[in-house]
């Protein structure tokens, strides 16, 4: 789909949004120069950024909240010391507001976009139910080293689950590191578009230094159905933190777990304004491998960036393809004294 289409659709989706944001997409589609550097954007899309935002307590989720939402499970020992933990994931459709007027008829884990990001230590044994209130069979495919009976694919151990079914996957968790997860029916990319993936987190033994941790899943939003992203987001809501800045504090360590559901694009990106940060790919190494300020990713790669910054205020984060962040991906990190967290 060409850019002019993607605005078209965009465009024709913009009257829902208030007349405002119809107003700034007219103004932006008849001024080619407005979309020359994605460090124009913010301006270019300050009526739809600033001006409007989506329903989150009808969605049942806040971008703000997902940022620093780890779900550790429910924990017991097992003989022998181990720990396992213990999750039910839920498949549910949902209606969610992703852009102001704009509903999506989506797929969920446990009613929200990304699912719930998974927490634990290495090591650990985990046992993870799927219940399917849905009306399409589904599975759950966990990145990691585990039996091919838990892959959570078709034809293959307890294979499809139908609506209404249930099934269990239980392995343990390997290797340390930063794994996506998400539906592994065919045709996977409307099963993965529509919002059925999640993150992950597996600890190293060792641990991490102390920081001000956060998951950002990259993902997008195909509004007509044309195989086609109309709008991109980190986590889920365009534009969610120019409006609600990520607030943090002056000279901590903040580290970001950074993962890319995004489908039918071949590449996103993460970009810092005014700084640099260490980058970790698939976060299974202690050492950083290049210290940047952009990473490039591909469908289902994730890592772990590191970063302090030295001053205070606003720093702009956001993909670094034009078209992404002109269409929601984009925020702003808030320095202060205190981060007023």
């Amino acid at each position: 789909m060409s850019e002019i289409s993607r605005r078209t659709a965009i465009a024709a989706l913009a009257p829902l949004a208030g007349s405002a944001v119809a107003a700034q997409w007219t103004t932006d589609s008849a001024d080619p120069e407005r979309h020359l550097h994605p460090h124009t954007a913010g301006s270019a899309h300050a009526g739809f950024a600033a001006g409007t935002t989506v329903d989150n307590a009808a969605n049942g989720f806040h971008p703000t909240a997902l940022l620093r939402d780890f779900d550790r499970g429910k924990s017991s020992r097992l003989p022998g010391g181990r720990t396992l933990r213990e999750w039910t994931l839920e498949a549910h459709e949902k209606s969610i507001e992703v852009a102001p007027g704009v509903t999506y008829p989506a797929w969920t884990y446990n009613g929200r976009i990304p699912g719930p990001t998974l927490r634990a230590d290495e090591g650990d044994r985990l046992r993870i139910t799927l219940v399917n209130h849905s009306s399409h069979p589904h599975t759950v495919h966990f990145h990691g080293v585990h039996a091919p009976e838990v892959d959570g694919v078709p034809g293959i151990g307890p294979g499809l689950v139908q609506p209404g079914g249930r099934t269990v996957y239980e392995f343990d968790a390997l290797p340390y590191g930063l794994h996506p997860y998400h539906c592994h029916v065919s045709p996977l990319a409307p099963h993965i578009a529509k919002g059925l993936y999640g993150a992950l987190l597996i600890d190293p033994k060792q641990g991490r230094p102390k920081a001000d941790e956060m998951v950002m899943v990259m993902n997008g939003f195909d509004t007509n159905f044309d195989r086609a992203n109309e709008l991109y987001a980190v986590n889920t809501i365009p534009f969610a933190y120019m409006n609600e800045p990520v607030r943090v504090e002056l000279g901590e360590l903040v580290r970001i777990y950074l993962v890319n559901v995004l489908e039918y694009d071949l590449v996103n990106s993460f970009h810092v304004h005014g700084n640099f940060f260490d980058w970790y790919p698939t976060g299974t190494s202690l050492r950083p491998v290049e210290h940047t300020d952009t990473v490039m990713l591909c469908q289902g790669q994730r890592g772990i960036l590191e970063l302090r910054f030295g001053h205070r205020g606003r720093f702009m984060f956001h993909a670094h393809q034009s078209e992404f962040t002109e269409l929601g991906w984009m925020g702003f990190f808030e320095v202060g004294s205190d981060g007023g967290r």
